[in-house]
């Protein structure tokens, strides 16, 4: 038999009796339990806020601020009744909190006693913020607090603005006096920037001024530090000259207190000494002629005799005597001569050897001669000077030591004078080193004043200019100006908000969330009425596969009749509307068809256990979708197990499908669900084959629901 007929006989057993029937109709109608009935629960909670009770209390006294009435208090109390955001109640401090404690009043609101002075302090030396007091009690209940905080942002920030707006009046109604104040400082600033003018003219001409004397000075300093410097090499030139001078002083009057008695004694032997001294140079210049003459003939002569005697001497004694003229007296006579001889012919040849070295030094020696013939004729010169002077010497010296005595005399005085220059030029460089740098400082705090008013020129031009420029930028509002500009300056920014495929309610919003819940309920339930595996086909041996569509096909057939169930009364009962309807209840066909798959195939493989398996795995599913919080906000366990749970899926899939977007995540999730799908009938059609088996466990289980 195959598996569509084999569904089809399960589905038949529940008509064969009005309880049968009636546990269908409830499979139909269970997911409504779960979806419809959640969201209409909380479908729209912010429209009805104004059913909640809250404690209002308005303590504050008012305040004067510029002579005029603040109560703004009565004012923002007068506004929060209008709002009807809650369900606002006048009551006393007291009541409010003891309401609150108890339960009567979900929160409460105060405006404290001095809620109007401190607003109107803003105007003041010493400003204040005033505080409006928020008082919530999370154990009547939570949400309420968190939706106060929201609304009592609001309420601070419409405060905040109306306080704004009398603040900034007053400061626009200022900007008239400061306008007037402005232009009068303007003028004052241009008579300013005249006198400025002048005064930097005169600091210019003096800044000029200085940096000439400046110069002068430097120069001056500079030259007197040369004069300085030249008059100490003076002073110490003529401090040597004087000693040189004193010194000569000394030797020459020591010498010619010595020479003086022999000069004025013995002038004329001195004269005569010098005249005998001229006298034999003369001679001896004259001789000295003689010898150059006769240096060459008395060589030749001497070489001669020489060489005549030496051969006498050899003729006569060196030769044998003849035969028979032994004991001649000849012989005699040259035994007695031929020495005497022989000495003769030594002396004439050293004769002729001297004549020759004498003709040789005359003949290489002629510069020699002739400066000796020229220092002899100066000594002849000078000794005949001297003998005319010589009876003159003892006055000349005389004279002569009277002129170095003078001499030393003026020498000392030109040291003396020469150190007192040297001594003032000295004080006068110093004086000359601090005018230049008086001048110097001068100089710099002329220029300094001229830098100084040159800005100051400049400042109190641009000054000038500024307030000029600012008497025409500051505004001089009238009172319809001002208005407009209080109203925008009190709350600058608007939030422009733009929301994407908005969804109009709470119950839109969390639809994706409940409608797979209600889906996994009807299948989980719808599995323990039906069978996940047709016990006559495991008893005939069908196909493994045809067994496990078998206990499939009912429980998804019933899926798709719940998906029509809930979605028409969402739609028309609670006013759902999808931006993508059959694209909706296509996704959930597919939907249901998994949750059926995966549910039977935990219920086929684990038996009772599986029911309880189902359970957990709903808990898993509905912690880690998403649906309420974003998920990244969860605790890391659910992030991690996050993309493997196949309502991960359907969430994103029906966000896009109801709310509008982009059908990317649709795509994504149609694939992973038709994964699970086969997945699970695969892992069924393998519990099918294992159940072809009889064991003892399954005879007698150890667990059974």
């Amino acid at each position: 038999m195959r598996s569509p007929k084999l569904a089809a006989l399960e589905l038949k057993r529940f008509g064969r009796g009005k309880l049968p029937r009636a546990a269908l109709v409830a499979l139909l109608l269970l997911p409504l339990l779960y979806g419809a009935l959640y969201l209409w629960s909380f479908w729209d909670p912010y429209g009805s806020l104004d059913k909640i009770p809250v404690a209002l209390v308005n303590d504050d006294k008012g305040a004067t601020a510029a002579g005029k009435k603040i109560a703004a208090g009565d004012e923002i109390t007068k506004k929060l009744l209008d709002s009807k955001v809650f369900d606002w109640q006048e009551v006393s401090a007291k009541d409010a909190k003891d309401g609150v404690e108890s339960g009567s009043y979900y929160l409460s609101l105060t405006m404290p006693s001095d809620f109007s002075e401190r607003i109107a302090s803003s105007s003041g030396d010493s400003p204040e913020t005033g505080a409006l007091q928020v008082r919530t009690n999370d154990a009547n209940n939570y949400i309420v607090g968190q939706i106060s905080r929201s609304v009592f942002s609001e309420v601070r920030r419409a405060a905040s603005t109306n306080t704004s707006r009398s603040f900034l009046d007053k400061i626009f109604i200022s900007f008239s006096d400061i306008h007037d104040a402005t232009e009068k400082a303007a003028k004052g600033a241009t008579d300013l920037d005249k006198g400025v003018g002048k005064a930097k003219k005169g600091s210019k001409d003096l800044a000029n001024g200085l940096t000439s004397a400046k110069k002068g000075s430097g120069d001056l300093s500079g030259g007197i530090t040369k004069l300085d410097k030249g008059a100490g090499d003076v002073a110490n030139g003529a401090k040597q000259v004087a000693d040189g001078t004193k010194q000569l002083s000394a030797k020459v009057n020591g010498i010619a207190g010595q020479v003086r008695p022999y000069l004025k004694d013995d002038g004329q032997s001195i004269a005569h000494a010098a005249q005998l001294v001229a006298d034999s140079s003369k001679i001896t210049r004259n001789h000295l002629d003689t010898l150059v003459k006769r240096a060459p003939g008395a060589a030749k002569e001497s070489r001669k005799v020489a060489t005549e005697l030496a051969a006498v001497h050899k003729e006569f004694c060196e030769g044998a005597a003849p035969e028979g003229t032994e004991g001649d007296p000849r012989d005699a006579a040259r035994t007695k001569a031929c020495p005497i001889l022989k000495k003769g012919v030594t002396a004439a040849e050293e004769a002729a050897t001297v004549a020759e070295d004498v003709h040789a030094m005359v003949k290489d020696s002629n510069s020699d001669l002739a400066l000796l013939d020229t220092r002899l004729k100066d000594v002849q010169s000078k000794s005949e000077d001297l003998v005319r002077k010589a009876p003159h010497l003892d006055d000349d010296l005389k004279g002569a030591v009277a002129k170095v005595n003078a001499l030393n005399s003026g020498a000392q005085q030109v040291s003396q004078g020469a150190n007192k220059v040297h001594m003032g030029l000295s004080s006068a460089r110093t004086g000359a080193t601090d005018l230049d740098k008086g001048v110097g400082k001068l100089k710099t705090g002329a220029n300094n004043l001229d830098g100084g008013l040159f800005k100051l020129a400049d400042g109190s031009g641009k000054l000038a200019g500024g307030l000029h420029d600012g008497v025409a930028k500051i505004p001089d509002y009238d009172k319809d100006a001002r208005d407009k500009r209080t109203e925008v300056m009190a709350d600058p920014v608007k939030l422009a908000s733009q929301s994407m495929h908005k969804a109009p309610n709470y119950g839109t919003g969390f639809a994706p969330y409940f409608i797979p819940l209600s889906l996994w309920v009807g299948a989980m339930v719808a599995y323990m009425l039906i069978q996940p595996l047709n016990r006559r086909a495991l008893a005939a041996g069908a196909s493994a596969w045809r067994i496990a569509f078998a206990g499939w096909l009912p429980v998804a057939a019933l899926g798709v009749l719940q998906i029509a169930a809930l979605m028409s009364v969402l739609h028309w009962g609670l006013g759902l509307e999808m931006a993508r309807t059959a694209g909706t209840l296509g996704f959930l066909a597919l939907v249901t068809c998994c949750f059926a798959a995966i549910i039977q195939w935990l219920n086929a493989r684990f038996g009772a256990a599986g029911r309880i398996l189902v359970l957990a795995v709903l808990m898993l599913q509905l912690t880690s979708a998403g649906g309420t919080y974003p998920v990244q906000t969860s605790p890391g366990f659910f992030n991690a197990i996050h993309p493997f749970l196949p309502m991960t899926y359907v969430v994103e899939g029906l966000r896009r499908l109801i709310s509008g977007g982009g059908l990317e995540p649709v795509w994504t999730g149609s694939l992973v669900l038709a994964a699970f799908t086969a997945g699970a009938l695969a892992l069924t059609a393998l519990s099918a084959r294992r159940k072809q088996v009889w064991t003892l466990d399954r005879l007698h289980p150890e667990l059974s629901l």
